[in-house]
């Protein structure tokens, strides 16, 4: 039987289609584009003054946690590595970008919400840092049969996004 190709991401088109998403969805460059914000490295400035810090992947860990002085290894047995991190004050938002073309796996990884934010929880609180924990999805998600992760994914205080992160819910 001939293997069907992959149109609609996930798997081996994870990267293809993923990629592309995420560098529509890329914040850095969009508060950059801003003309209230500057860019300089992982730092945004607003009137000249840092406000935030972002952070991706393992930069999080090697960029923000360890000089922090905190060893995630005597706090989680795993590292979990979001795809950014900004930090705002003494709020960490934490921000998921989930592309889908068709169904697939992300339809359950949009579960995982309220242990992942209890671990990033985990993992602040000796910083006295808060969490907030968003999804950035593509349109794909826009739809009803979404309704219920929607509403499950607000219940344990987690908040989704459809295309755009408003920057008021970043605290910025």
């Amino acid at each position: 039987m001939a293997k069907k190709p992959n149109t609609v991401g996930g798997g081996a088109r994870t990267n293809h289609n993923g990629l592309a998403f995420e560098g529509r969805t890329d914040l850095l460059e969009a508060l950059n584009q801003h003309p209230d914000f500057t860019v300089m490295g992982n730092q945004v400035f607003r009137d000249g003054a840092i406000v935030a810090h972002y952070y991706e992947k393992h930069n999080l860990y090697k960029g923000f946690l360890e000089p922090s002085g905190v060893n995630y290894k005597s706090i989680l047995s795993k590292k979990i590595l979001p795809d950014g991190a900004l930090l705002v004050g003494d709020t960490m938002y934490i921000i998921e970008k989930k592309y889908q073309a068709g169904s697939g796996s992300v339809d359950e990884k949009l579960q995982t919400c309220d242990f992942k934010k209890k671990q990033y929880v985990k993992l602040f609180t000796p910083l006295n840092i808060k969490v907030e924990y968003y999804y950035v999805l593509n349109d794909w998600f826009d739809k009803t049969e979404y309704n219920d992760v929607f509403e499950y994914i607000e219940s344990v205080g987690c908040k989704y996004f459809i295309e755009e992160l408003p920057f008021n819910e970043i605290g910025l």
